[in-house]
């Protein structure tokens, strides 16, 4: 009898070690718990980029107003939106047993959720467009499961007001990646809203820097009026080398996020990233220090309605964007560049 309950005692303290290992742990010298935090970005675009710095940012002053070490720089990592490099990076991150895993965009939060099946690891998504569509959470009031996150989801009726607003559009492009589940609620809702306006669709899609540059080539060649693109994370990384394409033809692009416009697009329009990766790290923050539990936390969005025009190319393809200040809510002004400040 003596014999079962040392065994058990042992089994318990075990059992609560683990538990520990798992939740953080004290730092010898410092004497803080260490929550070692997992950071896998998809693809190095300015927009990702933003999310990633300010999760950095609000994890460091989280962690001094907690007294709390918050670990990532030896666990954040860019897949360069290559699924093999993804999916080796979830894998290890697993084997690293962190604490918690924040995936930035869609496909990055598809591979770490199917890593952590059967782990007991939580994630914390950011800039993911559709998360029931991802099949990422079942609903957005009740993710359930070990995964909640913020999402990045593109007001597509009040970015049409802005198109028909900026000029006369008859045709309009549409420029994507048909592989990005982050694009497909977007275009389908575009497309609608097109057929309801009696404005003719012409798609084109690609999965590269290279086709989409070709993409855009066919689309002035097919003389639209001018061109969108969703929240698309192939287009993003390709803009900086196809706005003068479209400046050249004087077709306006519009986009589903402000770093469209910062790399050379006339009009980005959503959400303020820089908001969503902090308000990101908040819920990594609640889930490791203050015990809450993914499955009860809702999906948050971060409200859209700003406008980013590129006055550089707003010039050079003549278009008067002044009233667009009626249509949302703020209107930001921004010239070309690779990265934001």
């Amino acid at each position: 009898m003596k014999k079962r309950k040392i065994i058990t005692s042992i089994l318990l303290t075990a059992t609560l070690l683990a538990s520990l290992c798992a939740c953080g742990q004290k730092d010898n010298n410092s004497g803080k718990k260490v929550y070692k935090v997992g950071i896998v970005q998809y693809v190095d675009d300015a927009s990702l980029n933003q999310i990633e710095s300010a999760i950095e940012k609000e994890l460091d002053a989280k962690g001094k107003e907690n007294n709390v070490v918050f670990e990532y720089k030896k666990y954040k990592h860019n897949g360069q939106a290559d699924a093999s490099n993804l999916n080796q990076i979830a894998t290890e991150l697993v084997n690293n047993e962190v604490d918690v895993i924040i995936p930035i965009a869609t496909p990055a939060a598809m591979i770490c959720q199917n890593a952590t099946e059967d782990k007991d690891i939580p994630i914390v998504f950011s800039a993911v467009s559709d998360p029931v569509s991802s099949k990422l959470v079942k609903s957005i009031e009740k993710p359930s499961g070990n995964i909640t996150g913020t999402s990045d989801a593109l007001d597509t009726k009040a970015l049409f007001k802005l198109i028909k607003e900026g000029s006369e559009v008859k045709k309009l492009g549409l420029l994507y990646n048909k592989s990005e589940d982050s694009s497909t609620k977007a275009i389908k809702e575009m497309k609608e809203l097109c057929k309801k306006n009696n404005i003719e669709v012409v798609e084109k899609t690609g999965t590269t820097t290279d086709e989409i540059a070709l993409c855009a080539d066919s689309l002035i060649e097919n003389k639209v009026d001018a061109v969108f693109t969703p929240t698309d994370n192939t287009v993003q990384v390709a803009e900086i080398s196809i706005y003068e394409k479209f400046q050249k033809a004087k077709i306006p692009h519009y986009a589903g996020a402000d770093s469209f416009a910062l790399n050379g697009a006339f009009c980005g329009y959503g959400v303020n990233y820089k908001t969503l990766g902090t308000k990101t790290a908040d819920m990594a923050v609640d889930i490791l220090v203050h015990n809450k539990k993914p499955a009860d936390m809702p999906v948050q969005f971060v409200t859209s309605g700003i406008a980013t025009i590129n006055t550089e190319t707003a010039q050079k393809i003549n278009i008067d964007y002044s009233k667009f200040k009626d249509l949302c809510n703020n209107v930001v002004e921004t010239k070309t560049k690779k990265e934001f400040d």
